[in-house]
């Protein structure tokens, strides 16, 4: 897990990287193709998911159908990452170090372009998954980095996180997207709107209220704004 900021201005943002963005819209030919340089996270929306992803137990059996369908989809997106160019993958070698590698977005996304990608290990963070094991979530670390940071243009901040939630869950199903969920905004929103960043959320395996878990509510959301904002 990265470090989100609680700056309520965006870092800025980048082109996303041309050949992660095809390869997941090969991966789910459905993923939508748009710009996701104007989310943004509302705090009063963070909080609540932050008090949400505190109260909820470190293991939940209802939650363990959608973990099950989340680690299948990580693995074959991973697979689909470091699996040879001649293949249909995107040839990227991936190294899990034990501290963190980059110090911002940036450094990352130059190793991305260059097919390459190291990632922090999770049996160095001291902070134990109850459901996934330590390789399965340096997968998922991989992953999100490239189609969720990569993918989407954007970095490490709570505004980024965001946009990058909202980019890689297209490429989960509804199911694992709870999982997968509950990984990212779940765990980037206790982490910044509870402990203001000075440390990492307990990790845990149970899913968040379906209203924190839909990508479209966000878009209508978006769009109602942006329709306000259009003179009459």
């Amino acid at each position: 897990m990265r470090e989100p900021t609680l700056s309520p201005v965006a870092s800025p943002c980048f082109p996303p990287v041309a050949y992660v963005c095809r390869g997941a819209r090969r991966y789910a030919p459905g993923t939508p193709s748009q710009a996701y340089a104007r989310v943004r996270l509302d705090p009063v929306v963070g909080a609540a998911i932050a008090d949400a992803y505190v109260a909820a137990p470190q293991g939940d059996e209802r939650a363990y159908a959608a973990y099950a369908a989340f680690c299948r989809e990580t693995v074959q997106q991973y697979h689909l990452l470091v699996g040879r160019a001649e293949f249909g993958g995107l040839g990227v070698t991936v190294r899990i170090v034990d501290e963190d590698p980059y110090p911002d977005v940036e450094s990352m996304i130059d190793d991305v372009w260059q097919r390459r990608l190291k990632v922090f290990a999770s049996a160095a963070s001291g902070n134990p998954h109850p459901y996934l094991s330590d390789g399965e979530n340096d997968m998922f670390r991989a992953v999100h980095d490239v189609f969720g940071h990569a993918g989407s243009g954007r970095g490490f901040d709570r505004h980024g996180e965001e946009a990058a939630w909202l980019t890689h869950s297209t490429m989960y199903s509804p199911l694992a997207a709870r999982a997968m969920t509950t990984e990212t905004r779940g765990q980037n929103c206790a982490q910044i709107f509870r402990y203001g960043g000075r440390r990492f959320a307990e990790q845990k395996a149970a899913l968040l209220p379906r209203l924190f878990s839909d990508p479209r509510l966000v878009r209508t959301a978006a769009a109602a704004e942006a329709s306000r904002l259009v003179p009459r």
